[in-house]
């Protein structure tokens, strides 16, 4: 199955684990994070709490609650500042996530595209590092089965499906 991109809201995919693109303090904010956490009920913010934060870079995981997914991976992406800074932090957030994926048995997971919203990540730059890591995750790992790349937006997903090679 391999990689997918698809234009919608990844609350609703009926995969085994979705990602958040979370604050440090896991406890919901604007954008993704606000989506998922409507969507999963208030049992996720209380299992974010007793998480107690997530650094930049790092991935948590806890149950979907309410949401078709079993799983939801929390990461923290990058801030973007311009320059060089972000883009390792970017690729660990995708590492982690995958070591996660790995360690739950995880065969399908779906990603919403990190950092590229409030946190101003350039898309250009951001899908490459994106699409190398799920690359790599697919080879290192022969349990994941599908990776999901879900774009809110029409600029995002042209970036994902031009980059990923999908017409």
């Amino acid at each position: 199955m391999g990689i997918q991109v698809v234009r919608g809201d990844i609350t609703t995919l009926n995969v085994d684990a979705i990602v958040n693109a979370a604050n440090t303090s896991l406890l919901g904010g604007g954008g993704v994070d606000g989506a998922i956490h409507r969507a999963a009920g208030p049992e996720l913010l209380e299992a974010c709490r007793a998480i107690g934060g997530c650094p930049t870079g790092e991935a948590r995981i806890t149950p979907g609650f309410a949401l078709p997914a079993r799983w939801v991976i929390h990461t923290v992406g990058p801030v973007w500042h311009g320059g060089q800074g972000g883009d390792e932090q970017l690729a660990s957030c995708y590492r982690n996530v995958f070591r996660l994926v790995r360690a739950h048995g995880i065969r399908t997971v779906a990603f919403p595209s990190i950092s590229t919203g409030a946190y101003r990540f350039p898309v250009q730059r951001a899908v490459p590092i994106a699409l190398a890591e799920a690359r790599a995750a697919l080879v290192d790992n022969p349990g994941l089965e599908q990776v999901v790349f879900v774009c809110f937006d029409s600029v995002v997903f042209e970036a994902y499906r031009s980059a990923a090679g999908i017409s």
